[in-house]
């Protein structure tokens, strides 16, 4: 037998010895699957918690309690983060009036673009990150006026972003049949 038959009949080998393992790999993964709840978990504070934090100093003078605000919780280190931002501006820039939602960037560490914008944006808040159970970033959360939490989501796209955003205040107030 020469070099090149031996050479493809262990490639053969080594290919049926992969096709094994990935099998027993997908097998394991579908036990696993099959075995947690299919829900979703919660995730941030549940709407109608009383938000937290929104009295501090640093968000003193920026928040006006008769409006709605959407906190977003960013990182500087995330590149959805700064599409995000500045889809929020460019959202803020267009609807800003009476009744529209106050928004408001927070990061963890040190902010990109500090007070930059038409969306603040205040670093250095880790603090708020635990007291929203913020798992990931971009998160948005909605305060209604009352301070209570409307929504609590994480954001995976600006489109996201837009989509939370128009629900929290629609363009056109929608007719009733």
């Amino acid at each position: 037998m020469d070099f090149t038959t031996s050479a493809v009949i262990v490639s053969w080998a080594a290919i049926a010895l992969l096709a094994l393992v990935v099998s027993g790999l997908v097998r394991q993964v579908h036990q696993l699957s099959r075995a947690q709840p299919h829900g979703t978990g919660r995730v941030g504070l549940a709407p109608g918690a009383s938000a937290p934090g929104l009295d501090t100093p640093a968000l003193d003078g920026l928040l006006s309690p008769d409006r709605p605000t959407l906190l977003l919780f960013l990182d500087a280190d995330c590149g959805t983060c700064g599409q995000v931002l500045a889809e929020a501006g460019a959202w803020t820039a267009r609807r800003a009036g009476a009744g529209a939602p106050q928004v408001v960037g927070l990061y963890a560490g040190t902010a990109p673009r500090p007070g930059e914008g038409p969306v603040p944006v205040l670093g250095d808040r880790p603090e708020l990150f635990t007291a929203y159970d913020i798992p990931a970033t971009p998160y948005a959360v909605a305060v209604d006026p009352a301070g209570r939490i409307a929504r609590s989501e994480p954001l995976g796209s600006p489109t996201a972003l837009l989509r939370l955003l128009d629900d929290i205040h629609p363009a056109t107030p929608r007719s009733l049949p």
